[in-house]
């Protein structure tokens, strides 16, 4: 029997999904994907390190890369153009606030409100911190092993950080994703985890452990790792600080092509920007959603094939039977 063949039309899809991986910002060496051998994974379970973000809407490419002609010749003439710069930027809005969705759209540094240490004076950007518990060994991503006694302080539905102390070191801090950027040594033992990206969601408590609603983004914890619970998230307009993540966008056509767009590096270009959907277009005033705005510059890579400079790889996988 044939094969039943079919001319593809333009993709056809409702929304774009997103996901970020770290980048290792002491040896700029981003997360690569593959989609040879990655294109048809589960959307709801990417290859790690990505991690999920949803659903975004308004994507946009802006290719912003400048060419210019060599001319030779009286009159001169065109003879071949060359690359004057290679640049491109990104834009869209996360549909869910989240930790990462917050870091990702404000560009700076981004903080974890620490839960405070009784009679703490206020600060705009988190108290003096309850002190820390330790890690113990046996702690994997997924669950977090503690003294019985600092388990039974905490309790399911509460966000804890986890990560080692500041020890009063320079350059990037936080394990293994870097939170900021230190040019100068600090006093505040805890400012790792007050950025650190290693925050999760207890889910259930049992005898001297901690069991998370999803795993630790940074992975297990590290050793001597500490435990403070979180209340909640906080973020800076301005600082010196620039977020770097590898990204890809995944649309998914209606008859099961896809369409991937990986971009190695990517670091915040604008500051907090929110944008308000109207719920109701009918109705001014009514019921809005508060999206987070983000706006990216690309950032190159050496591709290793051929030595190009690279700011983004667009890969198609096609239908199944869809001639090409």
């Amino acid at each position: 029997m044939a094969a039943n063949w079919f001319s593809s039309p333009a993709p056809v899809a409702r929304r774009v999904r997103a996901y970020f991986a770290p980048v290792n910002r002491t040896t700029q060496t981003p997360v690569l994907f593959d989609p040879a051998e990655q294109g048809t994974f589960n959307l709801d379970a990417p290859p790690a390190p990505w991690i999920s973000l949803g659903w975004i809407q308004g994507f946009t490419r802006k290719p912003t890369s400048k060419s210019a002609p060599v001319l030779t010749g009286i009159p001169a003439a065109p003879l071949e153009q060359i690359r004057e710069t290679v640049q491109a930027q990104v834009s869209f809005e996360f549909l869910s606030w989240t930790k990462l969705t917050m870091a990702l759209a404000t560009g700076s540094q981004h903080m974890n409100l620490l839960a405070p240490a009784a009679g703490a004076t206020a600060s705009a950007d988190g108290v003096q911190a309850a002190a820390a518990v330790a890690v113990q060994s046996g702690s994997t991503a997924s669950v977090l092993v503690l003294a019985v006694s600092d388990a039974a302080n905490f309790a399911a539905g509460s966000m804890v950080a986890v990560d080692v102390d500041y020890t009063g070191q320079t350059g990037f801090v936080g394990s293994p994703v870097s939170g900021a950027y230190v040019r100068q040594a600090l006093t505040d033992v805890d400012y790792i985890r007050r950025v650190t990206f290693n925050v999760a969601l207890v889910s259930q408590i049992s005898a001297g452990s901690l069991t998370l609603a999803s795993p630790l983004p940074g992975g297990a914890p590290a050793a001597g790792a500490k435990l403070q619970a979180v209340t909640g998230f906080v973020d800076r307009e301005g600082g010196a600080f620039y977020q770097e993540w590898s990204a890809l966008f995944v649309i998914e056509g209606r008859q099961g092509e896809r369409i991937f767009f990986h971009y190695p590096r990517l670091q915040t270009l604008s500051g907090a920007e929110e944008t308000n959907i109207p719920l109701d277009a009918k109705h001014k005033g009514g019921l809005q959603r508060v999206a987070l705005k983000g706006t990216f510059l690309a950032m190159p890579v050496s591709d290793p094939l051929d030595g190009e400079r690279v700011l983004c790889y667009r890969s198609f996988l096609p239908a199944a039977n869809a001639l090409i």
